[in-house]
């Protein structure tokens, strides 16, 4: 499984009403909310792994540090950027940064373990 290390993927979104705290119900304003950050940030680093993995293979998010720094208003336009920093056996590990116009908004780090798909979803209650 020799993966590609610094392979970087970047993604933008619109925010809308339904990626505000208040529609994720994780907080009571409308701006962009946290689970959604996170969301965007394992989607990037999902898109940097397109193409590397095995025909059999996936791979799992297990552990985020991320953070949110700045609020985002609906409307807005924010970029997510991941770029696989190391790989530790199966383990990859993600610098994952999200920006606006003005800056940083959200910045961290993200695991993903690669598995073999069939074996996993045995494995899930």
């Amino acid at each position: 499984m020799p993966l590609n290390i610094g392979v970087t993927a970047e993604l933008e979104l619109t925010v809308t009403d339904a990626d505000t705290a208040i529609s994720l119900r994780s907080g009571e304003v409308a701006v962009l909310a946290t689970p959604r950050v996170v969301a965007l940030c394992e989607e990037a680093s999902i898109t940097a792994l397109a193409g590397q993995l095995g025909e059999k293979e996936t791979s799992v998010g297990t552990r985020i540090e991320l953070a949110h720094l700045s609020p985002v208003m609906v409307g807005s336009r924010v970029r997510a950027c991941a770029t696989l920093e190391k790989m530790e056996g199966r383990r990859l590990l993600f610098n994952v940064t999200v920006t606006d116009r003005s800056g940083l908004v959200a910045a961290g780090r993200l695991t993903r373990v690669v598995v073999e798909t069939q074996q996993f979803m045995e494995k899930a209650r």
